[in-house]
């Protein structure tokens, strides 16, 4: 069955990375996926993270916080002034550990990087989005201590992306858009690292037990994907 985009099974959607958007962030980047767009921030703090000064940990540390905008959506969506929804807190916690898989910590010294992804407009694959474009505005971060004298040697390891992939109708398919997201049979999220390594995997089969096999098969095309991906990561940062 075709695609309601009219995509094949393995392509994923027009992906854009625009950089130095936001005047006061040390690194950002808006990135579009299809129809999902998020603008990525990073904010450096000169300082450790408190949890660390009070534990006398040495190195530094980066985090990451996501959220939505109210009409980021179909339906309008309040806005998380007190209290982030269980959703938001844990895609704030995947992207951190995605990006903390490739800094070294002793080499980012004592600083803290926060990455803030805010979604002006979602179609899916929102996380994956958020990772991919975060990791550019992150990298633009370690340059500005770089380049101020705050660092020596770039602590960033390898380059890291993400996307998604599922079962759709009976079908495999990569980049899963909102249409296709919200009647998958089987939805998972492949955090891929620059050397082809899977970082993380988030998969749910609750309408659609699936097997090795299928497992395997979504690993291929996600990495292809991700590898896509990286090679444009890499042509916006060089």
């Amino acid at each position: 069955m075709m695609r309601p985009s009219m995509r094949k099974s393995d392509q994923i959607r027009p992906v854009s990375m625009e950089t130095n958007v936001n005047k006061w962030a040390e690194g950002s980047c808006l990135i579009k996926m299809g129809g999902t767009q998020v603008l990525c921030t990073a904010s450096v703090d000169l300082n450790q993270p408190l949890w660390k000064r009070m534990q006398n940990k040495t190195g530094g540390w980066v985090t990451a916080e996501y959220s939505m905008l109210p009409r980021a959506n179909g339906t309008r969506k309040g806005r998380e002034t007190m209290m982030k929804d269980h959703r938001s807190a844990e895609i704030s916690r995947l992207i951190g550990r995605a990006f903390r898989s490739v800094v070294d910590m002793e080499k980012l010294g004592r600083h803290t990087i926060t990455i803030d992804c805010d979604v002006i407009q979602g179609d899916g694959g929102t996380r994956c989005a958020s990772i991919t474009g975060g990791y550019v505005a992150l990298v633009l971060a370690t340059r500005w201590l770089m380049e101020r004298g705050r660092i020596r040697e770039n602590p960033i390891q390898d380059y890291v992306a993400a996307i998604s992939a599922g079962v759709w109708n009976g079908e495999l398919i990569l980049d899963l858009d909102y249409e296709e997201d919200c009647v998958a049979e089987l939805d998972s999220n492949f955090v891929v690292a620059g050397d082809g390594n899977f970082i993380e995997i988030q998969a749910t089969g609750e309408q659609h037990p699936f097997d090795q096999e299928q497992l395997g098969m979504l690993m291929k095309m996600a990495s292809d994907g991700c590898k896509k991906l990286i090679d444009l990561q890499k042509q916006i940062l060089e």
